[in-house]
């Protein structure tokens, strides 16, 4: 069911989804506008970090048409609802889309060899179909045996999806008279968010210690302290309705919330992810110059 909003409501998340929108898509551009300028073991990751943006501009188009078609001007400068119900299922088509690339585009610039590379793209493909929301970047920055690499995926894919098998009946309860079952949902599901921050933290603590590039290992620690302000948001937006928000005002601290947590982990961290392509190529050309000019 559609809630009434007040006009200032309105359009406070019309124009945050047009930002995310915006966002999303001059992220694409610029970033598929770089792939020349990098090493060409390097492009893929650059091209995919591009795709996942797209993706996610496609479906917040379709959030904003979705919302706008939602309601309608009245003659006296108010809002009604107009009987067709705002799609926020586009979300979650999303995120099943751009989670397997978000592991992807990672992997990509990781110093592996071609079987490895492949093998680890192949299991946390897999495993993140499992799940919606992103959790497996632990895997992304380690240097993993594919056997380490198949049980890490693996436990961590099944936390994630157990995380939203608890989570989601919650999400359906939102009568003020009910939220200690959403509460009991979400203390549920916690357990399991809480096992994947945990192992994603020290993963990637992990993997920045295990660089010899000061340059490349400040840029990955940004993209662990990125990946996690992203992940967090989602157990905070859950609450937002068991804080005494409720009605139409719930609607909007949840599309920012979420829009905000997007802008994040798929604009802010690829871009991250540009510069540890960016980095890896000087990197290169310096050790393929120096090799030169010794054989010269």
């Amino acid at each position: 069911m559609t809630e009434t909003m007040e006009v200032n409501q309105f359009n406070l998340v019309y124009n945050v989804l047009s930002f995310s929108l915006a966002t999303m898509m001059a992220t694409t551009i610029f970033c598929w506008m770089r792939v020349g300028s990098c090493a060409q073991r390097y492009k893929s990751a650059l091209i995919i970090t591009g795709l996942v943006t797209f993706i996610a501009a496609y479906h917040y188009l379709r959030i904003f048409n979705s919302w706008t078609e939602a309601y309608a001007w009245t003659p006296e400068g108010t809002l009604s609802v107009t009987g067709v119900p705002f799609n926020d299922a586009y979300r979650y088509m999303d995120w099943l889309l751009t989670v397997p690339l978000l592991l992807i585009e990672i992997i990509l610039v990781m110093k592996l060899d071609p079987a490895e590379t492949v093998s680890k793209a192949t299991t946390l493909g897999v495993a993140s179909a499992l799940m919606i929301p992103p959790s497996d970047e632990i895997i992304l920055v380690m240097k993993l045996d594919p056997a380490e690499t198949v049980s890490k995926a693996t436990t961590l894919g099944v936390a994630s999806a157990l995380m939203i098998i608890l989570g989601y009946p919650g999400e359906l309860i939102t009568d003020p008279d009910q939220l200690s079952g959403r509460w009991m949902w979400w203390a549920c599901a916690m357990v399991p968010f809480l096992f994947i921050v945990y192992t994603l933290l020290v993963g990637l603590n992990d993997a920045t210690n295990a660089e010899t590039d000061p340059n490349i290992s400040s840029l990955i620690k940004k993209a662990q302290v990125a990946t996690v302000i992203s992940w967090c948001t989602y157990p905070v937006v859950y609450v937002f309705p068991m804080l005494g928000i409720t009605g139409s005002s719930v609607i909007v601290f949840i599309q920012i919330g979420y829009s905000i947590s997007d802008i994040i982990s798929k604009c802010g961290v690829g871009l991250l992810v540009y510069s540890i392509t960016m980095a890896k190529t000087a990197a290169l050309n310096n050790a393929n110059g120096e090799t030169e000019r010794l054989l010269a």
